[in-house]
């Protein structure tokens, strides 16, 4: 077995400020390596940074819009030169808009697909040209996009959220395909979170009670529960320890899978 040991890694996680994302930049930390949080939430990014930096990791924040591929390369160029390379990569940054399908609006569907797919293919991308041999880290890494067990089941009133997760799913796929025959040496992979009561998923559940689909919030978050075979609602940590294990060697040899952690609600 290989212990999960990411020292010396230097990564960048999107969307880090706080929720799963900070709990995945915190394990990052733990394992080993050294982390760049890119948030648009500034002052929460840099409060998670000196956080993690306090209890004696390295970490660092650059403000980064994944939206925007100046905002990427500035991010990129950023970890290289702060953290002296780049070889992690976790597309962690997204936003979930509720609707029910009769309601959907078209501006609320191109900002999710905004946020979510082309950011995360914008991350890809920056990530393949620093990565790569000859590119300004140019020794191969991994790539952990965070996709949704809304991407893999029919769940109601987050039609558009599924799509953009679904979206990440494919994307994950193809790049892991194109890196391993042009020579990368990029490993990409997504996991498919569950419900996980963060601000946004909490969020979620009293959405669903607006929408008429549940009595209440607690009748919301029952329904997932019912759903999950594991029997609880996932925790950041859950999700944070799929991620190290797809960062680390013990994965060397898995590209362009989607690892469902939601307790078996997606099977």
């Amino acid at each position: 077995m290989t212990k999960i040991d990411l020292t010396g890694r230097k990564a960048l996680v999107t969307g880090a400020a706080r929720g799963i994302g900070a709990a995945i930049a915190k394990a990052l930390t733990d394992a080993g390596a050294s982390v760049m949080i890119g948030d648009v939430l500034a002052d929460l990014g840099r409060e998670t940074a000196q956080t993690l930096s306090a209890g004696g990791s390295t970490a660092r924040f650059v403000k980064l819009d994944v939206t925007s591929d100046s905002d990427w390369e500035a991010a990129v160029a950023a970890t290289v030169k702060e953290l002296g390379s780049f070889d992690l990569l976790v597309n962690n940054a997204g936003i979930e808009i509720t609707s029910l399908v009769i309601d959907v609006k078209a501006e609320d569907l191109r900002r999710m697909f905004d946020v979510n797919a082309v950011g995360t293919l914008l991350g890809i991308k920056h990530a393949f040209r620093t990565m790569k041999p000859g590119g300004a880290a140019g020794r191969g890494g991994s790539i952990v996009n965070i996709a949704s067990v809304a991407a893999t089941i029919a769940f109601p009133a987050i039609a558009g959220y599924s799509a953009t997760k679904s979206a990440v799913d494919r994307m994950t796929r193809i790049a892991a395909n194109e890196s391993g025959k042009l020579g990368y040496g990029v490993r990409v992979n997504c996991v498919y979170p569950g419900l996980v009561p963060t601000e946004m998923g909490m969020k979620l559940a009293h959405d669903i009670v607006a929408a008429g689909l549940a009595p209440s919030v607690e009748a919301a978050v029952g329904d997932v529960i019912a759903q999950t075979p594991l029997g609880r609602l996932g925790e950041v940590g859950d999700m944070a320890d799929a991620v190290v294990f797809l960062s680390s060697d013990a994965a060397r040899f898995i590209t362009g899978i989607g690892l469902p952690v939601d307790g078996g609600m997606g099977m």
